[in-house]
């Protein structure tokens, strides 16, 4: 089984660069010894349990409350498989195999 979830999460309210603010929640996802990828748009997180990510979305929220951020944007979506796993690589190999290599993020 395995969900592959894509986040983004920012706060709206600290002005057109807020990397800062996303590194804080990045490290928390690398610090979770989740499988994930950066991506200039979102972080793709691979789980067999759907409750670690929902706890990651709650302790990051509460890190960019603890920043000062009074509004917060999320977008989440996710991609339930029951019975395959490591699908975040396997998914670009099963394209590449049909048209070649491909550029990744």
């Amino acid at each position: 089984m395995s969900y592959l979830v894509s986040l983004s999460i920012f706060p709206t309210d600290k002005g057109e660069s807020v990397s800062s603010y996303v590194s804080k929640v990045i490290k928390l996802i690398k610090e979770s010894g989740l499988p994930y990828k950066l991506t200039p748009m979102a972080t793709i997180v691979e789980t067999d349990d759907i409750s670690k990510v929902f706890q990651l979305m709650e302790q990051a929220y509460k890190i960019l409350q603890e920043e000062g951020c009074n509004r917060i944007y999320t977008v989440m979506t996710v991609d339930y498989r029951k019975d395959k796993s490591n699908r975040m690589e396997q998914k670009v190999k099963s394209v590449e195999a049909k048209i070649g290599e491909v550029n990744k993020a």
